[in-house]
């Protein structure tokens, strides 16, 4: 009974918490540390020991998992050089610069420990990305440091492990001490093991993700569907862990697929659903590391004061740990600032002669230039291949050529649209700047720094840190972060009239299709039968929803027509996904439409 109330008090906490922060304008995440500080000092509450795997294998795959659904696919794939950068080479690099602080600073913790503790402080946590969402910043940063946060929670967790178990090693085989043994065992152990453990994850990652959204397909009932959903995390989890991989790489594989399949697969009410079951799941979860965190404070204070003199130690090497981390952060942004420029000249010095080819393939396509003997490839190797195919000198078939030409189409048209969107989001330094005091330590590090083994060395001096460093970075940097960016004097208000235009043209897209559609003579409503021929003769008018009710036509056969024309703009929709031509913001605007208007229409068709 008592387990049940302390579960409903803090539900209650974390939900007020999230309510009250944006009108006090202080982090959430704070308050919930406060409040978990507050109760633990109070001297009838015992808080319980808790055991670390509890929130490795808990709280951890649903996090990732659910941060993996919401994904941008398009812009997550044109920037995904620069988002594996962050995500991979700079946490190692964070890491080992941390990891040699530590193991010089801190007796009793060697290279192993040390770099375990640096890669707990490595990850950036997801509050950047909504604090820099509200103040209307380019989308390109939004996707940077989302997918950031995303996937160097992945290469953190599996480095940290990694290291623990190195450690472990060292210390039964009798290296434990030798710095040159151990760091040389660092070096060379953490990428076998790293690349067995990603390849095991994405394999199983991938199956379950792919399993998942089959199985859902096809159940109809919402809340039997979003209850299968609770358990994917925990299904590609477990079986990667049996098989040595990173099990929270495979949650974050699953999530991808199934994000990505979701538009395709899942009914409007299975995917309202699915948003909101998730983000009620990552409140919960994130608020309850954070009140855990506050709640142990008093004993990691405790334990601090008694076997390291106070809390000057681990506030001090939290402070060089935070300047550590932001210098290493500052020049690998600013590398990777320069890089993307480079990149973005080279592509737009590439446009020109991409719009010629373009330009050519439309000729070919419309028949007005002569396809080269042996098709697109041109020349006498065409030839010989299409020679071998059909006979000596054999001319490609008609049907084979158009989907030769169709695929370079594609391919061309989606590289022009890529060159587009680096222009029109260019990287400087304003916004690597911002790329720089945006990346907060948070939940991840926190819960990490709680799956520590007991009898690490050292454990609560270790706690301690990575807990200064996440509160520290979470009030400094998010409370400077607005100012810096006023400061820099962004165009803040072109991206969201951008955006506005953007959704404007893709619903007029929308439109056109269904108008299409709804000229098609072999349109009939769902269950087979043919629409009225007073209808028929009015179908245009309904390519949006009906304004005023005809008396002499059915309402339900008006409602058919509609939903006719709502699955013609999601046919259209989603051919539109995988051409690059719209941002992932207006599609999944676009497609939120099109959902609530299909519920609508469905319950007043029920209602009938």
């Amino acid at each position: 009974m008592e387990a049940l109330v302390v579960v409903i008090l803090a539900v209650v906490a974390i939900a007020l918490a999230t309510a009250i922060a944006p009108k006090v304008r202080i982090a959430g995440p704070l308050i919930l540390v406060v409040v978990g500080i507050v109760v633990g000092l109070m001297p009838f509450v015992e808080v319980p020991e808790i055991d670390p795997e509890w929130i490795l294998v808990g709280v951890l795959p649903p996090l990732l998992y659910s941060a993996a659904v919401a994904i941008p696919a398009i812009e997550f794939r044109r920037d995904f050089g620069a988002i594996a950068g962050l995500s991979f080479v700079l946490v190692l690099i964070s890491a080992g610069a941390l990891g040699m602080l530590f193991h010089w600073l801190i007796p009793g913790v060697d290279i192993f420990l040390g770099v375990a503790l640096g890669a707990i402080l490595s990850p950036t946590d997801a509050v950047a990305t909504s604090i820099v969402k509200r103040l209307g910043l380019s989308g390109r940063v939004v996707t940077m440091l989302e997918g950031e946060s995303l996937l160097n929670d992945a290469t953190a967790l599996v480095l940290m492990r990694t290291m623990v178990a190195s450690a472990a090693f060292a210390v039964s085989s009798g290296t434990a001490g030798d710095a040159g043994v151990e760091a040389t065992d660092a070096a060379f152990g953490f990428l076998p093991a790293f690349a067995w453990g990603v390849f095991i994850a994405l394999v199983v990652g991938g199956i379950v993700g792919w399993l998942n959204l089959r199985l859902r397909a096809m159940i109809h009932n919402a809340a039997a569907n979003t209850a299968i959903g609770f358990v994917v995390p925990f299904v590609a989890y477990l079986p990667t862990e049996h098989l040595g991989g990173s099990g929270l790489v495979a949650a974050v594989v699953a999530g991808i697929v199934t994000g990505q399949g979701a538009a395709r697969r899942f009914s409007p009410e299975q995917r309202r659903s699915d948003e909101l079951t998730w983000r009620t799941v990552e409140l919960v979860l994130e608020g309850a590391v954070f009140l855990i965190m506050g709640l142990e404070l008093k004993q990691i204070v405790t334990d601090n004061f008694a076997k390291h003199n106070g809390l000057g130690t681990g506030l001090g090497i939290a402070a060089l740990a935070f300047v550590v981390i932001m210098v290493t952060r500052a020049a690998y942004v600013s590398l990777l600032v320069w890089l993307q420029s480079r990149r973005a000249t080279r592509k737009q010095q590439s446009k020109a002669r991409l719009e010629s080819f373009n330009d050519r393939l439309d000729q070919i396509a419309d028949g007005t230039v002569a396809l080269p003997r042996g098709g697109p490839g041109g020349g006498a190797r065409g030839g010989a291949r299409e020679g071998r195919r059909g006979g000596p000198g054999a001319p490609m078939d008609e049907e084979r050529m158009q989907r030769r030409v169709s695929s370079m189409r594609r391919r061309v048209t989606t590289a022009l649209q890529d060159i587009d969107y680096y222009q029109s989001e260019p990287l400087g330094w304003k916004h690597g700047t911002v790329i720089v005091w945006a990346g907060m330590r948070g939940v991840v590090t926190l819960a990490a720094a709680q799956t520590l083994p007991r009898d690490t060395p050292s454990r609560e001096l270790l706690v301690l840190i990575a807990f200064a460093v996440a509160a520290g970075s979470l009030a400094i940097q998010g409370f400077t972060l607005p100012w810096l960016v006023k400061a820099l004097k962004f165009p803040i208000a072109a991206g969201d009239g951008a955006l506005q235009r953007e959704i404007g043209r893709l619903d007029d897209e929308l439109r056109v299709a269904a108008a299409s559609a709804l000229h098609d003579p072999e349109l009939t409503r769902r269950d087979g039968r043919p629409f009225s021929a007073e209808l028929m003769a009015q179908r245009a008018r309904f390519a949006q929803p009906p304004r005023e009710e005809l008396s002499s036509i059915d309402p339900a056969e008006l409602l058919e027509l509609r939903l006719a024309s709502i699955t013609a703009m999601r046919a259209a929709l989603e051919q539109l996904t995988h051409g690059g031509a719209y941002s992932t913001a207006a599609l999944r605007h676009a497609l939120a439409e099109l959902d609530a208007d299909q519920l609508s229409v469905e319950l007043r068709l029920r209602d009938d």
